[in-house]
């Protein structure tokens, strides 16, 4: 029996509902409701076997030695945009007017924050020491601190109440989005601006991926094959949406990868450099 923290989605139901099964192990799937407050004890603790992961917490517990090993296995992705927000009566119009604003982001090491930064940068905004980042937690790897332009929000503060009292000008939530009237999308139209990264990077970014102990992928690689063979099956329940099924092998993230490695050098969040080559270090023979 393997320990596993793994989020409900589309492309997982069939093997947490018991749809896909294995002769070879079963997985004893941990209770998280919120799957990533699983990714620090993972990363600090090695609390799990097989365990979902954020790309930007992975590449970070990477360039720290963390022994963990990552699997060309895509758990969510999506287009980013959305997720910048700003008061309705604010003057900003575009990422460009948000150089020198306050920027709340539950943590500066958090993937969708990483994405949007890079995205910003790209569509004509700041840098990301041109903005002020404002934080609520630590990154989920011990050890990375925040950038020197970022700043903690004082114990006990909420980033949305904060922007509705105008403490921060914009903030960068999660898959969740918050059903306020009183807020709008920087992006002035985000399935356009989604259109224009796809059109530039031909990818939908990666949010999270699944990980395994390296004493897992050492010691018992043929089960790591096998929970690969697992998630696959498993995601073949789920049409394809008009992009085409997220990309499932090293080669097909080569790409996703490279960028995620850039936009993380650009913004400070990597504490020495890595290659993609590096990323994919443990992987056992026989998956690609």
């Amino acid at each position: 029996m393997l320990r596993a923290a793994i989020g409900t989605y589309p492309r997982t139901r069939a093997l947490k509902d018991g749809g896909v099964t294995s002769p070879l192990l079963r997985l004893d799937f941990a209770d998280v409701p919120v799957i990533s407050r699983a990714f620090a004890p993972m990363v600090r603790e090695l609390r799990f076997d097989v365990s979902e992961m954020a790309i930007a917490t992975f590449l970070q517990a990477r360039a720290m030695g963390r022994p963990l090993v990552l699997l060309p296995v895509v758990l969510a992705a999506r287009f980013q945009q959305s997720a910048l927000l700003c008061r309705q009566e604010s003057t900003i119009r575009s990422p460009a007017d948000l150089s020198g604003r306050r920027i709340g982001v539950r943590a500066y090491s958090q993937t969708t924050g990483m994405w949007l930064r890079g995205i910003i940068a790209e569509e004509g905004g700041p840098r990301p020491a041109e903005s002020r980042w404002v934080t609520f937690e630590d990154a989920h790897v011990a050890g990375i601190a925040d950038p020197p332009f970022a700043e903690r929000a004082a114990p006990g503060q909420d980033m949305l109440a904060m922007l509705r009292a105008g403490e921060l000008d914009a903030v960068i939530v999660g898959n969740d989005m918050p059903d306020d009237p009183g807020l709008r999308t920087v992006f002035p139209d985000p399935a356009a601006a989604a259109e224009a990264f796809w059109q530039r990077h031909r990818m939908v970014p990666v949010n999270h991926m699944l990980c395994v102990t390296r004493e897992l992928a050492e010691g018992r690689p043929e089960l790591v094959r096998e929970v690969v063979r697992m998630l696959r099956q498993a995601a073949t329940a789920v049409p394809p949406d008009g992009r085409g099924p997220p990309p499932a092998s090293r080669a097909a993230l080569r790409p996703v990868i490279e960028l995620a490695l850039r936009y993380m050098t650009e913004q400070d969040m990597l504490p020495r450099p890595l290659t993609p080559d590096e990323v994919w270090d443990g992987l056992p023979d026989g998956v690609d």
